[in-house]
């Protein structure tokens, strides 16, 4: 089982940190890449779009899934 572990980005001009196991890190970091961008600059954008009533580590899991959720029905097709 991973841990949980806490990192740090700066978005918006303020650092702000967000708590992810390895797994998830690696999904979202693979996404920024994937997009050629940041992670500080993926994980703004998500902050933006999140719902305010949930955190940005769940925000970050939300994202990752749904990501891997498309990937899967992309390449089926």
């Amino acid at each position: 089982m991973s841990l949980v572990h806490k990192r740090s980005v700066t978005i918006h001009g303020h650092r702000t940190s967000f708590s992810l196991e390895d797994p998830f890190y690696q999904i979202i970091t693979s996404i920024a890449e994937s997009r050629r961008m940041t992670l500080a600059a993926l994980v703004a954008e998500i902050d933006k779009e999140r719902n305010r009533d949930s955190s940005l580590s769940s925000a970050l899991r939300l994202h990752a899934l749904e990501w891997v959720r498309n990937a899967g029905h992309q390449e089926a097709k």
